[in-house]
């Protein structure tokens, strides 16, 4: 099912801070990862300032097309055209010269094997910015429903997972969001770089 309303609405709540803070200074880099058919990236484009700069990394070469017709030719997304890039490629090979204030992710990293996973949370770590938060979803409690109910290769799957997820929250989360308003609920997880390294 796509993201719900709300669902996007608790995703982008650390881009609406900055973008209504008065002490900001010069534009915001975002980045959205794994945007599929946007379904959190119209309530991103509504946010976006003048000065602001998106880019989006999104594997699926369907799923980009669409996403860069709607920039051409959807007037609330054509607003932000010069300032928004669609990327085709996995995150791992996405080159930038810039650092990210808000990267706000999609990606199903529950679905993906451990060595993916761990490839991909040291990317996201590497993008951000000191200070810059990290935001993405998953829905609750599905490690723990699928470690009772699955074989042993996904329940040694899912511990290889907790292995590698829980060491960033541990160390780098500030806020969970709950979200009872969407197909399955979900949490979103908010974690910000400091100045220690994210374990890796």
């Amino acid at each position: 099912m796509p993201s719900s309303r709300f669902l996007a609405s608790a995703m982008t709540g650390p881009l609406k801070k900055l973008e209504n803070s008065n002490n900001k200074n010069g534009g915001l880099n975002i980045l959205e990862v794994g945007p599929g058919t946007g379904a959190v990236t119209k309530t991103i484009v509504k946010l976006l300032k003048p000065e602001d700069r998106f880019d989006l990394v999104e594997l699926n070469e369907n799923f980009a097309n669409l996403l860069k017709e709607r920039f051409q030719t959807d007037s609330s997304y054509q607003r932000v055209n010069s300032q928004s890039q669609v990327h085709v490629c996995p995150l791992q090979d996405f080159q930038t010269d810039v650092e990210y204030d808000i990267i706000i992710s999609g990606l199903p990293l529950n679905n993906f094997p451990a060595d993916l996973a761990k490839e991909i949370y040291e990317r996201f770590f590497q993008l951000l910015k000191p200070g810059g938060t990290l935001s993405y979803f998953e829905y609750m409690y599905i490690r723990a429903i699928k470690k009772k109910i699955s074989g042993k290769a996904t329940r040694e799957h899912l511990i290889q997972l907790e292995e590698i997820i829980y060491p960033y929250l541990d160390e780098s989360r500030i806020k969970q969001s709950w979200v009872f308003l969407n197909i399955p609920p979900a949490w979103v997880q908010h974690l910000q770089k400091n100045e220690s390294t994210a374990p890796s």
